[in-house]
């Protein structure tokens, strides 16, 4: 038996142009009014910081912005294959509308995002459309050639690219063209996109010349990191001190006296090793606790998957979970994304709303993408303060991103992305 291998990969090969023209079609529509939206607001509320106003909304001004770029870092690691790390100053957790301004003003992604705008709009648009245009332009000269001439011919007749169509002749001219133009998308629609996302890390990714920026915030989110470390080691002391180690204590004197009254009073002597025993037990609970909160036991025994699955397990609202692992990623990598995930799915259920979520991981070209929808309230920001915040900091120190859609009514989704390496 033979396999027709140039049949299979010239099928591959349409839906690779295909899939691109409509990928460059969903990025024009989403692209020019985005860039537009964030833009002009931005432009609005910074004009407004003089008499007090864009103290208040230009956080929240910029830090649409921020998604808006973090988003299409997302689609261009996951549609292009261009990966565009951020470079963000941690904000101040001050509440204090100017710390907040001031600090945003003062990075220099701010500005590099806000000159992306413009780009976006103007040759962004025109690069993701392009594909879409290439592709499905040729069909219109068909269509032409099929008889839609006669409907459109006009005194002056039709103009199908530089060709005047007036009768059927011309209009198998148009055909020709559009033939022509099918030919060239075949080879051009999937490097078109590529310019776009191309484009798009050159002006939002910065230059070699920021790479002084670069190494600072990556020493920021390093001593973060040691920070977040520390902090997690005095609550594991706390817990113990409290916890464990009290319960222990207490059996210990317990056993103290139980050995004092066993030959005076069986009776209380027995009693006394009831509580002992159940204090045993309510000790060993909370150290299973405390290590499962460390490193869960299933997340080192069977790797992220299964521990994701353990965890939307024990949530309180239906969740579907769809993964596709090949292989395990380093130790740290998935301790991030489980304690990220962990995190995410908390606010999903405090404060969402939602009667469903559903979970995505898997993991293609080196990277860890992890999304978790659910169909709440939406509402959800990344802000100094939120869990979210502190889900960006965590993934920072792994260079990883995130990026959250919610609209006003739902549905929330938040995307995680952090190399495997």
């Amino acid at each position: 038996m033979t396999i027709d291998t140039k049949s299979g990969n010239g099928r591959t090969k349409r839906r690779g142009v295909g899939l691109a023209a409509v990928r460059g079609l969903a990025l024009a529509l989403v692209s020019l009014p985005g860039a537009v939206l964030c833009f002009c607001l931005s432009l609005v509320s910074l004009a407004l910081i003089p008499i007090g106003v864009g103290l208040v909304t230009t956080p929240y001004v910029l830090a649409g912005v921020r998604a808006f770029a973090n988003w299409r870092r997302v689609l261009a690691a996951e549609w292009g294959g261009v990966r565009i790390p951020p470079a963000y100053r941690p904000l101040p957790s001050s509440a204090d509308p100017w710390s907040r301004t001031v600090a945003l003003l003062r990075d220099p992604a701010t500005w590099r995002d806000l000159r992306w705008l413009p780009v976006d709009m103007t040759a962004g648009f025109v690069t993701a459309l392009l594909p879409a245009v290439l592709l499905f332009y040729p069909l219109e000269g068909f269509a032409i050639a099929a008889g839609l001439w006669r409907l459109l011919d006009g005194s002056g007749g039709y103009w199908y690219g530089f060709v005047r169509v007036h009768d059927q002749t011309s209009a198998f001219g148009a055909a020709a063209l559009g033939l022509v133009l099918l030919f060239f998308a075949h080879f051009l629609t999937p490097r078109l996109l590529d310019v776009h996302f191309r484009l798009t890390r050159a002006v939002l990714g910065g230059n070699q010349g920021e790479l002084a920026e670069r190494v600072r915030v990556l020493t920021e989110t390093r001593r973060d990191a040691v920070d977040t470390s520390a902090a997690e080691l005095r609550r594991i002391e706390r817990d113990l001190h409290d916890g464990a180690q009290a319960r222990l204590v207490a059996m210990g004197m317990d056993l103290g006296t139980i050995e004092a009254l066993l030959d005076k009073d069986p009776a209380q002597a027995k009693e006394l090793i009831a509580q002992a025993r159940k204090s045993s037990v309510e000790a060993l609970t909370e150290l299973r606790e405390l290590v499962r909160g460390i490193h869960p036991p299933v997340l080192a025994e069977r790797g992220l998957g299964d521990a994701v699955r353990a965890l939307a397990l024990r949530l309180p609202v239906p969740t579907e979970v769809s993964v596709d692992l090949p292989g395990r990623a380093e130790a740290p990598v998935e301790s991030a994304a489980y304690f990220a995930m962990s995190e995410v799915l908390t606010n999903a259920v405090k404060h969402s709303g939602a009667d469903r979520i559903w979970i995505d991981l898997h993991r293609a070209d080196g990277m860890l993408r992890a999304t978790v929808t659910d169909n709440g309230r939406g509402g959800a920001v990344i802000g100094a303060g939120s869990g979210l915040a502190g889900v960006e900091r965590r993934l920072g120190t792994f260079d990883g991103v995130l990026a959250v859609s919610s609209p006003a009514g739902g549905p929330t989704m938040v995307t995680m992305e952090i190399p495997c390496a």
